[in-house]
């Protein structure tokens, strides 16, 4: 089996992600987020027509419309043609009767059945903005707390940096891809952190452990790291492997509804994966590089009475 030497070439690593996450917070900033009703407030119509038609087309029809009704202006409304005939229309809120007349209008294109319309206002928008916000912090800060107590803060530290590496490369290819930001967005993003700060803990305990055995006294601290991700490669590989597989088929035969989420959740994955081997340790190697010389911090283990203490 190949063994990989992490930490003799975790300057390359760090380089990696370092070069990646300035990319996608360059996507973010110059081509933002494209929210979704959930955020923002409006409507959302999904009609499936008996007749194909272009997007061309059905734009050329809305911009007619939106002469009388102006929640159809090209600038306001967002068209998505997927699969099955099936067109997804985006628009500012909408007042009951704006809506009838504008189903009435659409009829005109064709015969076609209402699969979905939802209509959030816009006050509920920013309110659910607000707490995906809150429990993405929340969530952050709790897993800090958790790998303190069980290891201690550098690992914390670590940890954290790898979540917010992992969340902003998502964020930044997701934007680029211009894939609307929902609350099942919000549910892939706190499924990610889930994912990749498991992998994590795992490959931290195994240093733990290996810190903690008598072949700490024969090993150096960068010797133990590279042993101990070594030692849990080829599950970790196999899991996310594993993980994919099932996410790839959700999004092949799930259909439209479901794409952002399992886009996400694959993209999350992917770069979590990545992250809690190449980058996890190395942070934790760089912020602890004197223990090399045989130890400067230890897992709290400053007498012969220590007992761990096990943290379920």
């Amino acid at each position: 089996m190949v063994k990989l030497d992490i930490i003799k070439k975790s300057k390359i690593y760090l380089g990696i992600s370092f070069i990646a996450v300035i990319i996608a917070l360059v996507m973010l900033m110059s081509k933002g987020l494209n929210y979704g009703i959930d955020f923002t407030g409006g409507n959302l119509f999904q009609l499936k027509f008996e007749k194909i038609h272009t997007l061309k087309d059905i734009n050329i029809y809305l911009d007619k419309v939106a002469e009388k009704n102006p929640q159809l202006a090209s600038k306001s409304r967002k068209v998505q043609l997927s699969e099955d005939n099936t067109i997804i229309i985006r628009t500012p809120e909408m007042s009951e009767g704006q809506k009838t007349e504008f189903l009435d209008e659409m009829s005109k294109m064709g015969k076609f059945s209402t699969e979905k319309t939802e209509k959030v206002g816009s006050s509920i928008g920013k309110d659910l903005k607000k707490s995906a916000i809150y429990s993405l912090i929340i969530g952050g800060i709790l897993i800090a707390l958790y790998i303190t107590v069980r290891f201690e803060w550098k690992f914390a530290l670590g940890a954290i940096i790898t979540l917010a590496h992992d969340v902003i490369i998502t964020l930044g290819i997701i934007s680029f891809l211009g894939y609307e930001i929902n609350s099942d967005f919000i549910a892939a993003v706190l499924t990610i952190l889930g994912y990749s700060i498991n992998d994590t803990i795992i490959i931290y305990d195994r240093i733990r452990e290996k810190l903690k055995s008598k072949a700490r006294l024969e090993k150096s601290f960068g010797e133990i790291l590279n042993i101990s991700i070594n030692d849990v490669l080829v599950r970790s590989v196999n899991t996310s492997l594993t993980t994919l597989l099932a996410a790839i088929a959700i999004f092949i035969f799930g259909g439209e509804s479901l794409k952002t989420f399992i886009v996400t959740l694959i993209l999350g994955i992917s770069v979590g994966s990545y992250s809690s081997i190449f980058l996890a340790t190395p942070l934790v190697y760089l912020m602890d590089k004197d223990r090399d010389g045989r130890g400067s911090v230890e897992f709290k283990e400053e007498d012969e009475n220590y007992k761990e203490k096990i943290v379920v």
